[in-house]
């Protein structure tokens, strides 16, 4: 799946979905989906992500499996 990485970042980190969804500025329903692949994730949401878990977006999209 294409967005676990995104999932398990945040749950290696002991957060919930409402918290990112917080940061992100959008609600915990639209964070969710982006975790299941329902809808689309936005590069702007890709990106802080990446600055969120220091990561490079090349990992959260499953591109790589090296975090940086």
């Amino acid at each position: 799946m294409i967005y676990e990485n995104i999932r398990n970042l945040r749950e290696d980190s002991d957060k919930l979905q409402i918290e990112l969804a917080e940061y992100l500025h959008v609600k915990q329903t639209t964070y969710s989906k982006y975790e299941r692949g329902k809808i689309n994730v936005p590069v702007d949401v890709f990106i802080k992500l990446a600055d969120y878990y220091d990561v490079t977006i090349d990992y959260l999209v499953g591109r790589t499996k090296n975090k940086k």
